[in-house]
């Protein structure tokens, strides 16, 4: 608990607080993928992924109606947040999603797989 913050009217539950948000990595970890999350295309892009399981750049591309180059950047910027992986197909780079937690909160917002979609 900050000394310069108010005095505290119930000191136990203040300290209950303090516990909370004592692990300033933790914090910082879930606002950046709140970051990551608010922005619409990635979202988008983490939804067709989420859906697709594996899926190529060009697919997933047209899928959600974005460029190419588009695409390309922000898949760049899940990718060294190691929100996605990739695999090489002969010519193809397919991108999939890598993070377990990510994956979760995709399930809370009401993103589903697709049938022929096998989770790994």
């Amino acid at each position: 608990m900050a000394a310069d913050g108010p005095e505290a009217v119930q000191p136990d539950r203040a300290r209950e607080v303090s516990a909370a948000v004592e692990d300033e990595t933790e914090l910082l970890g879930w606002a950046n993928r709140f970051a990551l999350l608010g922005d619409p295309n990635r979202l988008r892009l983490l939804y067709g992924i989420h859906r697709a399981g594996e899926i190529c750049v060009s697919d997933l591309a047209s899928g959600v109606g974005m460029s190419h180059t588009a695409t390309s950047q922000a898949l760049r910027l899940l990718r060294m947040q190691d929100w996605v992986t990739t695999r090489r197909d002969g010519r193809l780079v397919l991108y999939r999603l890598d993070d377990a937690i990510v994956h979760d909160l995709l399930h809370q917002l009401g993103a589903t797989h697709s049938q022929r979609h096998t989770h790994t």
